[in-house]
């Protein structure tokens, strides 16, 4: 056995040697024996195409805590005790007693003021301030480390929220501190008599911190003896992206991409593992105290629903995006709803649409005005469910949803979960839905997906597409490199293929569901992974002209190209971007050529932008975060003929500065 072992072993290194000469030697072809391609562009305006306005935007779910404790910038994790079901005594998980059980109890109860979250914290203090029965110094209480610890900023202000019923005078410290309770970040006392509290009473405050600390809780403390009951308390901070409660860094990393759309709240996240944990809208707007929150039982953990229909929508808005409402059509991954009894349901999604673009007289429109926003949103996409065609009921509900949807709002866009040859007049649709989830190889592949997809209505909207499997890792250079190949598929075939987005978008580093995903954050930290970056190759692709490219290289197959004009909005430049991706071991000379160029090309302006790394396995980290980042430098000798060397495992895209024409200068 043992000489066998050893014998193993010895092979295992022979082949790594092996392996390693072989990568080796591919290196050594790529620098001194490059392959010599060409690249044709037709720049011809008759031979150009419009690539559609909402051509690639974002895709939000509900997973990998990307909401709760990510993007909704709320600091406290279950704000409102609910999280441990309506039953009590329940679980108050991740609130933790400071004290023992000499000197507090705590359990939650059914005591709350509002009906549709009706549990509450009750903590009962058997200490007081007296030296016969002294609370511990700094007093006895409960605290909250919200999403794996607060991060609690210098100089920065909290809005405290909270609601107080007591039996007894109240004399309780509210404080931000270092996850040890040890250094004091700010406090607020919040003090009255017994008549004040005798009732439910909303208190609000704001507290600014005098220190840093990324991994900080919060705490509600007394030296004083009764009964305290707590509910529904929450830590936001003020400075939140354009004032709507949305984390500032993680937002605005969405909107350096530009998308042209965002669809939410999700697939499996909108269905639910049973219909009593889905995402129900109207469930989720309102004042957010009474938000009843719900399980997210598709990704395992709580939601408290703060961020809702309501936020989603003002999300879309503030990003500049069409907002697409993933709706429930009556199904989850483990239940539906027959045809039959589906008319309550189909009738909730219309009452969706007048909440998000109804007038502010109109039932559910004045329920949007009450909550600040009197204008009507701008909702022009519903996706009647997630993927759910082979399901028993689906296609009699997607009827009843479609014919009530058209009926009330004739102008909107629906998009169907079944494949393009289900579609008919009797199963009509204006788009339907495509996910691609696969390998790094099969997805280069895919550039040519939709080559032979009869042209005409309906067109595909791929919602959901991903590098998937050994290589994806958490987010290599080969997947992003692969998914770049399948997006240049996307916009020569945008003439079938009406809009694009990644899945996931999110990811907390403290709560991996899925790998790979797009943005990568934790309390304070954030990075784009090589997909996110890969993505801005393509932010300006969205209403650009399309132009027709051809590649012709001897026995190498790992070059895909497409060629755009698109206008910079700030100075209103016009640049013909070219997007190579190499997906292969060698590098390319390539030569390129443009044909039919209605006019020049400036020499100075134009720049090239390489993503690629020493590895096809490279990932970002905290500890490196632009690992695997685009690397810009200017062009110099471009032409209508020029060359061009593209690296292996690389994206490179020349932005050659096109000069003014004469129907500019008019």
């Amino acid at each position: 056995m043992s000489v066998q072992r050893a014998n193993g072993a010895s092979l295992l290194h022979a082949l790594v040697v092996v392996c390693a000469l072989c990568w080796a030697l591919s290196s050594w072809c790529a620098e001194g024996q490059n392959p010599n391609g060409q690249l044709s562009v037709d720049a011809s305006p008759q031979n150009a195409r419009k690539i559609p306005d909402k051509m690639f935007g974002i895709f939000f779910e509900e997973i990998n805590h990307a909401g709760a404790g990510g993007l909704w910038a709320e600091l406290v994790s279950n704000r409102g005790f609910e999280a441990g079901g309506p039953n009590t005594p329940s679980n108050i998980d991740p609130w933790l007693i400071i004290g023992d059980e000499s000197s507090i109890i705590v359990e939650t109860d059914r005591t709350s003021c509002f009906e549709r979250n009706p549990v509450a914290l009750r903590m009962e203090v058997l200490c007081a301030s007296k030296k016969t029965n002294a609370c511990p110094s700094g007093g006895v209480g409960v605290y909250n480390p919200g999403y794996w610890g607060m991060n609690i900023e210098k100089g920065k202000v909290y809005k405290v929220s909270l609601h107080i019923r007591s039996s007894d005078a109240v004399s309780l410290t509210v404080s931000l501190t270092s996850s040890d309770g040890l250094q004091k970040l700010a406090a607020h006392t919040i003090t009255g008599s017994k008549k004040t509290f005798a009732k439910w009473t909303k208190i609000e405050f704001h507290l600014r911190s005098n220190q840093n600390n990324t991994n900080s809780r919060l705490q509600l403390t007394t030296s004083k003896s009764g009964v305290v009951w707590l509910d529904q308390v929450s830590v936001m901070p003020m400075d939140t992206y354009m004032g709507h409660g949305f984390r500032k860094d993680l937002a605005s990393m969405l909107a350096n991409l530009k998308p042209q759309f965002l669809k939410f709240p999700g697939g499996n996240y909108a269905m639910g593992n049973y219909l009593r944990n889905a995402f129900w809208w109207s469930e989720t707007v309102g004042p957010w105290e009474e938000r009843p929150g719900h399980f997210n039982d598709a990704w395992g953990y709580w939601t408290d629903d703060g961020l809702g229909f309501f936020e989603f929508l003002q999300l879309a808005e503030d990003l500049g995006a069409s907002p697409v409402w993933v709706v429930n059509d009556g199904a989850s991954l483990n239940e539906e709803v027959s045809t039959k009894t589906i008319a309550s349901l189909v009738k909730d999604v219309v009452n969706g649409i007048e909440f998000a673009r109804g007038g502010p007289k109109t039932t559910w429109g004045s329920v949007r005005a009450a909550m600040g926003h009197p204008e009507p949103f701008k909702l022009d996409y519903v996706s009647i469910g997630n993927q759910e065609c082979w399901m028993l009921y689906y296609r009699g509900n997607y009827q009843k949803f479609y014919s009530a949807i058209k009926s009330a709002y004739p102008d909107i866009n629906i998009i169907s979960s079944c494949d393009r040859p289900t579609i008919s007049p009797s199963n009509p649709a204006d788009l339907y839905d495509v996910h691609v989830y696969t390998s790094s190889s099969n997805m280069f592949s895919k550039a040519s997906m939709f080559d032979n997809t009869p042209r005409g209505a309906p067109k595909a909207i791929v919602s959901e597409y991903a590098v998937t499997g050994n290589d994806a890792g958490k987010g290599t250079l080969v997947a992003a490199l692969a998914e770049a190949a399948f997006l240049i598929g996307l916009e020569r075939n945008s003439d079938v293929v009406e809009m694009a987005s990644c899945a996931p978008l999110f990811v907390n580093d403290n709560d991996r569901r899925w790998n790979p995903d797009a943005i990568v954050f934790n309390s304070w930290q954030h990075y784009g992974c090589p997909n996110y970056w890969m993505l801005h190759f393509f932010k300006e692709s969205s209403g650009a002209t399309l132009h027709p490219t051809a590649i012709q290289i001897s026995n190498y197959d790992q070059l895909v190209a497409s060629a755009i004009t698109w206008q910079n909005a700030k100075d209103r430049s016009t640049y013909l971007r070219i997007k190579v991706v190499n997906f292969g071991n060698q590098a390319v000379d390539l030569n390129i050529s443009i044909v039919e160029l209605p006019t020049g090309i400036k020499k100075s302006g134009t720049k090239q932008t390489v993503l690629t790394s020493s590895s096809p396995l490279d990932e970002n980290s905290f500890q490196q975060p632009e690992k695997v980042a685009p690397v810009l430098s200017p062009m110099v000798n471009v032409g209508q003929q020029m060359g061009a060397f593209v690296g292996p495992y690389s994206l490179t895209s020349f932005d050659l500065l096109l000069e003014p024409s004469k129907h500019d200068s008019i």
